[in-house]
């Protein structure tokens, strides 16, 4: 037994899927209208992951032009069959459901295919020489779960999609995943909307098209009744049996403030023990979860490090970078150990734009960035935000105007209001230090000149940078990252400790 700490993929990580291939371990989160989507985690422990690279890495893979926020890629599934790894996942803002396969689950994926089946939230079944499509849907207006068989190295469906449950009474049935286990096929699905009354519940059939009778116990995973508790809006959960015989959920889950029903740092993975009672699972402690626990892991964990610090003088990104929707690799470009971005005259609430913006998750309720960036000579404006989406950002930068004066400003952008809270002339200088603190209850914005002390030019709620607060539906998490909106900006170093 080894004790652990949740969550196991802390930050901006929905919707986790886990598969096996022999002793290593492979999870899949969402990433909505970000860039590359669909990140591939490693693990040999199931505690401790690393990022192995992206199911959509190109931009034919991943059209996000004009995608609002919180569209793009919803809930992936990852499966292996073979020798071949499947990945299905819905893009809403174009195609629906896709599904792409690969030889190494770390890439090259391949192209998509799309599967003519309404919904979000697809899954595979790999049984009885067949391969099982569902995903959510409506019949008569109600909320559905769709299954078909399908080629999933095609996306032709080999029989019409039909209605195989309801769910077991919670609103918005969704993330269905079908398991065959002892000659039971069990339905998973996630019920009560992916806020504070979300849920795990199971279903079983001995045929695969149903009829499915619900789990005694369910839900078999919530904490909708633990109002207090540190975890929260746990469900869209996924099951794996380990090499030794161990059966495990994976499973989002959000860490309010403390304070009020708030949640910045995005819906994050956490791991749970799953053990049979009879045919029916029970799922952690009693159907929740805890901050720390004691499980039988694989393997011994290890202490996890989430700081981040980027190297310039190396060929390529570091691919732990993420974009705003599709990435313009023309306006990031290394020289002489420098980073150097390219403005394109897009701010960082431009709405559905592009903006050249890469950013590391913020991944820890206490973490700070620094960046190091030479102060333009020319007219330019970059510097370092915390962004949570168009519009809801906050962020300190320099800009030159054509006056040849250089400032240094603290911009805040919340709703449909955006203000200039400081601005202070820059003395001559070569290069600028920007620092951003973030803390529960602000984020503190700084800088320095030439090493000289900090000095702080304002601080911004981070209630502002809230899922809950925001004005449409959002799924997503603050990241911590560069960005320049004219000009060429130079940038040194950033580092991101958490």
């Amino acid at each position: 037994m080894y004790r652990y700490r949740n969550p196991v993929i802390p930050g901006f990580h929905p919707d986790p899927s886990i598969c096996r291939d022999g002793e290593d371990y492979y999870l899949v989160t969402s990433t909505f209208e970000f860039f590359p989507g669909v990140p591939v985690y490693h693990s040999r422990n199931l505690a401790n992951w690393e990022l192995s690279g992206y199911c959509l890495s190109r931009n034919e893979q991943l059209p996000l032009a004009g995608c609002k926020p919180s569209g793009g890629i919803f809930a992936p599934t990852l499966r292996k069959q073979g020798s071949m790894f499947f990945m299905t996942t819905t893009n809403v803002s174009g195609g629906g459901n896709l599904i792409v396969h690969a030889q190494d689950v770390r890439g090259p994926w391949s192209e998509p295919v799309y599967v003519d089946q309404e919904g979000i939230d697809p899954s595979l079944l790999f049984a009885d020489g067949k391969a099982y499509f569902c995903s959510t849907g409506r019949e008569g207006g109600r909320s559905a779960i769709l299954l078909c068989e399908i080629d999933p190295l095609s996306g032709k469906k080999h029989t019409p999609s039909q209605v195989i449950s309801r769910g077991c009474g919670g609103k918005f049935p969704e993330a269905p995943h079908l398991y065959l286990i002892n000659g039971w096929y069990y339905l998973m699905l996630a019920e009560g909307g992916t806020e504070y009354g979300h849920m795990v519940t199971m279903q079983r059939s001995r045929s695969v098209y149903g009829p499915y009778e619900s789990c005694p116990h369910n839900p078999i995973l919530t904490h909708r009744n633990r109002s207090g508790h540190p975890i929260q809006a746990l469900g869209h959960a996924d099951i794996v049996e380990d090499h030794q015989g161990n059966w495990w959920m994976v499973c989002l889950g959000i860490r309010p403030l403390g304070w009020a029903m708030l949640h910045n740092l995005g819906r994050e993975t956490f791991l749970l023990p799953l053990r049979w009672d009879g045919d029916w699972p029970r799922a952690g402690i009693d159907g929740t979860i805890e901050a720390e626990m004691e499980a039988p892991l694989p393997a011994a964990p290890e202490e996890a490090d989430f700081s981040f610090a980027a190297d310039f003088s190396l060929p390529s990104l570091d691919p732990h970078w993420n974009f705003v929707r599709n990435l313009d690799a023309s306006r990031y470009r290394h020289e002489d150990g420098l980073l150097c971005l390219e403005g394109n005259g897009q701010d960082l609430s431009t709405p559905c734009g592009n903006p050249v913006f890469l950013g590391i998750r913020q991944q820890a309720f206490e973490a700070e960035a620094t960046a190091t960036l030479a102060i333009p000579r020319t007219q330019g404006k970059a510097g370092i935000s915390a962004y949570y989406n168009q519009d809801y950002h906050y962020e300190i930068f320099v800009e030159r105007s054509g006056t040849n004066m250089c400032y240094v400003v603290l911009k805040k952008r919340v709703h449909d209001i955006e203000v200039e809270t400081f601005r202070r002339l820059l003395p001559t200088a070569d290069e600028i230090s920007l620092r951003i603190a973030a803390e529960k209850e602000d984020y503190i914005f700084s800088y320095s000149i030439a090493g000289d002390p900090w000095v702080e030019g304002g601080r911004g709620l981070t209630a502002g940078l809230c899922t809950e607060g925001t004005h449409t539906m959002t799924f997503t998490g603050v990241y911590v990252g560069l960005f320049c909106i004219e000009g060429a900006a130079y940038f040194k170093s950033f580092a991101l400790r958490q």
